[in-house]
């Protein structure tokens, strides 16, 4: 194989780049357009906070099903809805929540097919014991000092909140 001049990394006698080769392969993160440094730190702060949660028997995903049924009793589709996921992503959430203890699922008065599902103390003292902030923001700020966490943080609010 021979260099490419194009500066795109190597490529084949075809003109296709190598396996492993090609644009942005390799390249530093200063290099990298802004989705990509803002994906691959959202995947690393996921993984580390899968760990945080991990504690409790509990994942990213799941979470959010305990903090909804805090403002109440909800059906599964309700769940769904409201998180954005898929009633059958939901049932699955909730199945390993229930097997943890941190809800209780019944039948729904009005409709049999369906279940409510709602919070057990043991879920809200969970999300209690979880909810520690220095520890949270650990998990993120690692090597950034207070002011540059301060300044992450006020730019993904104005992130997300724009959008």
């Amino acid at each position: 194989m021979r260099a490419d001049s194009s500066g795109d990394g190597d490529a084949s006698a075809g003109g296709a780049p190598s396996p492993g080769k090609g644009p942005g392969v390799g390249d530093p993160p200063t290099e990298w357009p802004t989705g990509r440094l803002l994906s691959t730190a959202a995947r690393r702060v996921e993984r580390a906070w899968d760990g945080y949660l991990a504690q409790w028997s509990l994942s990213h995903a799941s979470l959010p099903v305990l903090a909804v049924l805090v403002g109440g009793e909800r059906s599964q589709r309700e769940i769904a809805a409201h998180l954005g996921v898929t009633e059958q992503s939901t049932s699955r959430m909730v199945a390993g929540l229930e097997r943890t203890g941190y809800v209780e699922r019944s039948r729904h008065l009005q409709d049999r097919r369906r279940h409510t599902v709602r919070i057990t103390e043991a879920g809200r003292r969970t999300l209690r014991e979880l909810n520690v902030r220095d520890a949270i923001d650990s998990l993120v700020g690692h090597d950034l000092s207070d002011g540059e966490l301060a300044d992450l943080r006020r730019l993904l609010i104005r992130f997300l909140a724009g959008g």
